[in-house]
């Protein structure tokens, strides 16, 4: 049997031990060190996760923005929403007094804020900046979509986000713009050819997949993890407009086209309609709204919105749509408080309810209501004279925000599929002869009402 040399055993058995109390200390600083750092002592002098990589993008943005009068405010959803549950906490948090980084270290790729596009007075310089503080940054354009309108501003760019990463964490800057009704917009995300897609996880992103609209928010100023920042000040309100926001655009290009086909009818009675429908939308949105009932461009209305993006002259009354899950025993009364009084109410709050109050120059209000089936929505009609009713047929859709006159309304954001639902494939065709009961290619019959149900279903005022 062959000898072993003893100092090849000893110097083996010295570099296992070696190896395995580097091994050791490794764990430790990266592990243990790591999984016990909550239970440190917070003794005067302590901050814990403040060398993080999500606190310092967030603190150098800070102070960018501060420094450069930026009109920011975070509208990050993961962080707001921690905000919301510590709110009495947080807003008796002064200055400096905090010890423990609790809201922006928490693990993400991005933090979102707000830049309220029509509040900045330097846009020039600040981009230069960023880069000597040692963020990448990334503008992304459009053109203005409120002025496509305009043949000759259509086309103009303007900026719609702003992405700018400080090692692997980044800030997305979502831009708002004023849009006429008094709420804030902000574009699409749309990445163009000379875009690196590996700049950032964009599908990571809260905002941008697709246009939104929100309420305009008051602020308030708070002081997060040693930051002072400007927040909504109701942060539920706003967390609840995220997923709701969706906006689509009225589709002005194709607007001109048809009033280059089908002029226009401007004559002052066609001008004083429209004023008076205009005026009647404006008043039934403030009464729902104050009702906290949803409602949207239904029938004409829509059709107006879609294919003209205005009211339709002919037309002579304004149609909006509500759920019948959001009816409300108080909406009637709540339309004469406004200076409607009730026209006609046809149905029963369980079966093909509607609406009609009488607005000013006999311009007449319609509110149809939806319900839902397994696999499509409808709503009814009934005709006075005989107790006939009549059901209408829609494929399922969800709401979108749009502007119509100078207002933030709701749509059915499947909107061709509604429309078409309503008028057939020739909506874009005028047409001026409308019969309820028979011209919609979705009504069917639906029977009628029993005469001991008259009272109840058909009320004429």
């Amino acid at each position: 049997m062959c000898r072993i040399n003893k100092n090849v055993i000893l110097a083996l058995l010295t570099l296992t031990s070696s190896a395995f109390l580097l091994f050791q200390l490794y764990y430790y600083k990266h592990y243990l060190s790591a999984k016990n750092g909550a239970g440190l002592s917070k003794s005067k002098g302590s901050r814990i996760g403040f060398d993080g990589t999500q606190w310092r993008a967030v603190k150098k943005f800070v102070m960018l923005t501060s420094s450069q009068n930026i009109p920011v405010f975070l509208i990050d959803p993961l962080i707001l929403e921690l905000i919301n549950k510590n709110l009495e906490q947080v807003k008796n948090t002064s200055h400096g007094s905090t010890s423990e980084c609790r809201f922006f270290c928490v693990p993400r790729d991005f933090t979102a804020f707000a830049l309220q596009y029509h509040l900045w007075k330097n846009e020039e310089g600040w981009f230069r900046i960023a880069e000597n503080m040692g963020f990448q940054c990334l503008k992304i354009e459009s053109k203005d979509p409120r002025l496509d309108g305009i043949d000759s501003l259509s086309g103009t760019e303007i900026p719609l986000h702003y992405i700018c990463r400080l090692a692997s964490h980044a800030i997305h800057v979502v831009v708002f713009h004023e849009r006429s009704g008094n709420y804030l917009w902000h574009g699409h995300l749309r990445l163009k050819g000379h875009i690196d897609r590996k700049f950032v996880p964009f599908r990571k992103l809260s905002f941008g997949r697709y246009a939104g609209a929100f309420d305009r928010p008051e602020l308030q100023q708070i002081t997060i993890d040693g930051l002072e920042v400007l927040i909504p000040k109701e942060p539920v309100h706003f967390l609840e407009e995220i997923p709701h926001s969706r906006f689509i655009e009225c589709r002005y290009k194709e607007a001109r086209a048809f009033f280059q086909q089908y002029l226009d009818d401007n004559t002052v009675e066609a001008m004083t309609f429209r004023k008076s429908a205009k005026e009647l939308l404006q008043l039934a949105a403030k009464t729902l709204k104050k009702l906290g009932v949803r409602f949207w461009l239904s029938s004409g209305t829509c059709l107006g919105w879609y294919r003209q993006c205005n009211i339709i002259p002919y037309s002579k009354d304004v149609d909006l749509g509500i759920f019948i899950q959001d009816y409300k025993s108080d909406i009637i009364s709540a339309f004469q408080d406004a200076g409607l009084p009730l026209k006609h109410k046809f149905g029963k709050v369980e079966d093909s309810l509607e609406l009609s109050f009488q607005g000013k120059d006999d311009v007449k209000l319609d509110i149809f209501f939806f319900y839902e089936e397994t696999d499509y929505m409808w709503n009814g009609g009934t005709q006075a004279k005989t107790g006939k009713k009549f059901k209408y047929l829609f494929p399922k859709f969800t709401l979108c925000w749009t502007e119509f006159v100078d207002m933030k309304v709701h749509v059915p954001c499947e909107t061709i599929k509604y429309i078409e639902a309503n008028y057939g494939k020739t909506w874009k065709i005028p047409v001026k002869t409308w019969d309820w009961k028979h011209s919609p290619p979705n009504v069917q019959p639906n029977g009628i009402w029993p005469i001991s149900e008259w009272d109840e279903v058909i009320q004429l005022y």
